[in-house]
């Protein structure tokens, strides 16, 4: 399964381009990985004994854990001592060959290992060096440990909807993956201006920055205030609106309702044998709570949904076109035929491992990505390979040199 690099980068979009990731945990990995996929060769620089805390995260597979195998495929692994001048130098080397580097340190610590940017693009010029923090390199905030929970609160994500008390803990990662993101797409978009100028860049990619620009929707109501006005009503999509909704089923489960349009309530209505409540609506009516009506669709709503199992209720829904969706476990959501019609989700060979699921890229049904290439590696798996490498490259530019020099 692990192949040639080389062969099976063959096609992609980042066949030949070389990366050094100096990441660990999520951000930096998942736009490591996302470069990997694309056909990028990618060597992942950890820490001797220890490597990526990432790889200390439950659950497990027989060895490894299934959290650091799902952002470090397509990735070869060396481990080095930034500390120590001898493997200090080997990555050096790796960096002055590269095209890209990603980093995740707190700031200023670069500095001190000696591979910041400033230093690199000395050795490599065209070099990308795009370094992934959590509040930036600048600001109040950036000598704070840049966690997924405290920029979701810091951004004012977490403060949307109603709740009592403190708001809840989030589900999902997002100021990681939007962080993660932003960083892909900002390393692609400079590989794609130095293919025009031939000049490299630092890339300072802020997981808080970046979720601040993907919360524009939840900001809606502060943006209207901080222009001079009331921001009321708000954009209801936090659930006030009965009509985009979670609902209990009678199995004990639960669903999606989603009625937002016109034409789906008075689909669905029709349906139920309820055309009492379509009324005279408009656009603007779409994304509110309703008002005086509210309380009869949530009622409505609720006891169609209760009366039923969920899946039961889905397979009617669906067949109508109105989307009710079901509420998925984590292990119903993998095996569901949605993910493996999509062929979201495949088993490959891990050479230790065993058969083991992976996501795969949405890039890979348009033929721009590989996620099979490489499996997540051991630490320190390549250690010889990668060593031996640098050594055939240095004995390759001493030849090349030795012969320009005669030839004068």
């Amino acid at each position: 399964m692990q192949g040639s690099i080389t062969e099976r980068a063959d096609g992609l979009p980042l066949a030949g381009a070389k990366v050094v990731d100096l990441s660990r945990l999520l951000p930096g990995p998942w736009c490591s990985q996302t470069l990997g996929d694309l056909g990028a060769d990618v060597i992942k620089i950890e820490q001797p004994d220890i490597g990526d805390y990432g790889r200390f995260n439950p659950p497990y597979y027989r060895e490894g854990g299934v959290y650091f195998n799902s952002v470090n495929r397509n990735k070869r692994s060396i481990t080095l001592d930034l500390k120590l001048e001898a493997d200090s130098r080997i990555a050096l080397d790796l960096m002055r060959d590269a095209d890209i580097v990603v980093e995740s340190y707190r700031a200023g610590v670069t500095t001190k290992l000696g591979i910041d940017y400033a230093a690199i693009s000395k050795i490599n010029p065209g070099v990308i060096y795009c370094s992934v923090t959590g509040f930036g390199t600048d600001g109040p905030f950036a000598l704070v440990p840049g966690h997924d929970l405290s920029i979701q609160g810091a951004t004012g994500i977490l403060d949307v909807g109603p709740h009592e008390g403190a708001p809840a803990m989030p589900g999902f990662q997002a100021a990681d993956y939007a962080g993660a993101t932003y960083a892909t797409i900002a390393v692609l978009a400079a590989y794609i201006q130095r293919l025009k100028t031939g000049r490299g860049r630092h890339l300072d990619i802020a997981l808080y920055d970046s979720l601040m620009v993907l919360s524009n929707i939840a900001l809606t109501g502060a943006m209207a205030r901080a222009a001079g006005h009331s921001g009321k009503p708000e954009l209801e999509v936090w659930g006030n609106n009965p009509r985009y909704a979670t609902y209990p089923t009678k199995d004990g489960k639960a669903v999606t309702v989603c009625l937002l349009e016109m034409r789906t309530w008075e689909q669905f209505c029709k349906l139920i044998g309820r055309t009492d409540l379509i009324y005279k609506e408009t656009y603007a009516d779409r994304h509110t709570s309703h008002g005086e009506r509210a309380d009869v669709f949530r009622d409505v709503i609720g006891q169609l949904c209760i009366a039923h199992d969920r899946d039961e209720l889905v397979a009617r829904m669906v067949e109508a076109d109105i989307p009710i969706c079901p509420i998925y476990s984590p292990d119903e959501a993998l095996a569901s035929a949605e993910a493996r019609g999509r062929t979201l989700i495949r088993m490959a060979d891990h050479p230790t491992e065993g058969p083991i699921p992976q996501i795969f890229d949405p890039l890979t049904r348009a033929g721009l990505a590989d996620p099979l290439r490489r499996m997540a590696p051991g630490l320190g798996e390549h250690n010889d390979e990668i060593r031996r490498e640098l050594s055939l490259n240095k004995a390759g530019a001493a030849t090349l040199q030795s012969s320009s020099t005669a030839k004068r």
